[in-house]
């Protein structure tokens, strides 16, 4: 199997306006800040609020991302819903629009078993012929994806797997353990970023990368280069600015990061709300002291 993605890979954020509505110009202007310094995009997932949107909505978002990207970068559209029938609804809408592959965290909100999960992801293969990832978010979606589970999958066809577990000994389980030729091994967090890539990831999907891409980037390009020390103090940069994002809720920090930036990133969906001017100043003060400019 050839490398279908690589680099650094925002989870987009959608951009509503003031009443929840699709802002499809300020999503194209997100877009295209951030397209000179990432290797893909993952649109409609949890940054990009596909839990808040319907079918129809998700897929707009879907049609906007293929066709502002324009083949510039790969899509890995985000497809995952509380029942296979939306799934494999969303997983043929992103094939026929051009999408690069698609990729879905397990049915949520309800616990299954195994083979519940099983039969969810091989309707999902069986119904497109791009690429499947699955995406491990057990915080999320209330229902873990084991090294088991994942390895009867890629042998079955599935392309890779985003690990969101933010717990490097479980990603690494999960290389270890699925060693199929090709197999796309994603760390779903730039938390633990640089020794996953080291160990033999392909890309890193960073919330982060939503509101600084440029750090993200220099992180890239500090393993390609394969300097240690510059690769540390790389991570740790990237650290200091996770922290800052996550001293509020993050998906809301991005558009206010962007906003600050001179970015149109539109608003988050309700029920997220801006921040306060305090906690505005708080977060831009944070970023300035490490020498990040607006």
């Amino acid at each position: 199997m050839e490398k279908i993605v690589s680099g650094v890979i925002p989870p987009v954020i959608t951009s509503f306006d003031k009443d929840g509505n699709f802002d499809e110009k300020a999503t194209r202007e997100v877009l295209n800040f951030l397209l000179p310094h990432v290797g893909g995009f993952y649109p409609t997932g949890t940054y990009g609020s596909g839990p808040l949107m319907n079918n129809a909505e998700r897929k707009k978002v879907i049609e906007t991302v293929v066709d502002e990207v324009n083949g510039r970068v790969p899509v890995i559209a985000h497809i995952g819903t509380a029942n296979t029938k939306d799934a494999v609804e969303l997983a043929k809408h992103a094939e026929a629009t051009g999408a690069t592959a698609v990729a879905s965290v397990p049915p949520f909100y309800y616990k299954y078993p195994e083979g519940d999960l099983l039969n969810y992801f091989r309707a999902i293969m069986s119904a497109v012929k791009i690429p499947v990832f699955a995406y491990n978010n057990p915080g999320a979606s209330g229902n873990n994806l084991t090294v088991k589970m994942i390895k009867t999958l890629a042998d079955e066809g599935l392309a890779g797997l985003k690990d969101s577990a933010f717990d490097l000994v479980t990603f690494m389980k999960f290389l270890t353990g699925v060693d199929n030729p090709g197999f796309h091994h994603i760390p779903g967090t730039e938390a633990i970023a640089a020794p996953a890539i080291q160990a033999g990831a392909v890309a890193v999907v960073s919330g982060l990368a939503n509101a600084w891409p440029e750090i993200m980037k220099e992180l890239w390009d500090a393993l390609e280069g394969n300097d240690g020390k510059v690769i540390g103090e790389a991570q740790k940069r990237v650290i200091m600015a996770r922290d800052v994002m996550k001293s509020a809720p993050t998906l809301v920090v991005c558009y206010e990061v962007l906003r600050m930036r001179g970015v149109n990133a539109g608003f988050p969906r309700l029920p997220y709300s801006m921040l306060t001017e305090e906690k505005r100043q708080d977060i831009k003060a944070r970023f300035s002291e490490m020498g990040l400019k607006f």
